[in-house]
């Protein structure tokens, strides 16, 4: 339920308070969505100033997304039919909480920014969360992104300073999984 439709059910004693503002739907992708998706991911990488490190093809996405077991769920932000934004995440597990979710990402185009579409989404993700008994939601946030870093601040979210992600990708990978040659 938006805003504006909890202050409509308050009843004529708090109509002063009713927002004139397009209502927003949040809304689970579709495989109809994919290009869609594709579009709101470069998005997101061109905010982060990473539109190069995109890799992913949306048959990729398509297949990720909508194949027989998914990796990830996505939402769809719409604003009066219009698409303003999407949050994808999927299933982690904790081995000291149990069930988690991570929030992979998490992205309002630009001209939809400040009408509440991103705490839609974060909410639409949380309550996700907490129907399938998640004991946490985390995602990751560009230590340069101080606009996101005060909105998660606000919402109750705790930033983990003592924790550094790992990643290993590319060749790097190869390497890794590769079986270690024994010296005879």
């Amino acid at each position: 339920m938006t805003s504006l439709q909890k202050e409509q059910e308050a009843g004529p004693e708090h109509s002063n308070k009713i927002e004139e503002r397009p209502m927003t739907c949040i809304r689970p992708a579709t495989p109809e969505d994919i290009p869609l998706i594709y579009s709101l991911i470069r998005g997101l990488a061109e905010y982060e100033r990473e539109p190069h490190s995109v890799k992913i093809t949306e048959q990729e996405l398509l297949r990720d997304g909508f194949g027989p077991d998914p990796y990830y769920e996505c939402l769809i932000a719409e604003e009066e039919g219009h698409p303003a934004g999407f949050a994808l995440y999927f299933p982690i597990y904790s081995t000291w909480q149990g069930p988690s979710l991570h929030l992979e990402d998490l992205f309002v185009r630009p001209e939809f920014r400040g009408k509440g579409i991103g705490k839609a989404l974060l909410q639409a993700v949380a309550a996700a969360a907490m129907k399938r008994g998640c004991t946490r939601l985390q995602w990751d946030v560009l230590e340069w992104n101080q606009p996101a870093i005060n909105f998660y601040n606000s919402i109750g979210a705790v930033m983990l300073h003592e924790w550094r992600r790992m990643r290993v990708t590319g060749e790097a990978l190869e390497a890794l999984a590769a079986p270690n040659e024994v010296s005879a």
